[in-house]
């Protein structure tokens, strides 16, 4: 997949996931976030008011970072085909 391409494809799978409204499993959600702040470089802290919650995000943020940004793209385009049905 050429670099264009997979910048699109992503944006796609962010769009559809920011507009689903079905629950998704607490691993998923955190594979996904990890996913995302790898792939767009965003390097801010965990921004949750309740530590726990920063805790498991740090902790999928630390799991997932020996990934490069293109395979962010595309774990999280996997994860969303693989998780999210549309109709």
């Amino acid at each position: 997949m050429k670099d264009e391409q997979l910048k699109q494809e992503f944006e796609k799978a962010v769009d559809l996931v920011n507009q689903y409204t079905q629950p998704l499993p607490a691993d998923v959600l955190l594979k996904l976030y990890a996913y995302y702040k790898i792939a767009t470089k965003n390097r801010r802290n965990p921004g949750s008011k309740t530590p726990l919650i920063n805790a498991f995000k740090a902790n999928a943020l630390i799991q997932a970072q020996h990934i490069s940004m293109e395979e962010a793209m595309r774990n999280y385009i996997t994860l969303v085909n693989s998780e999210i049905k549309v109709d």
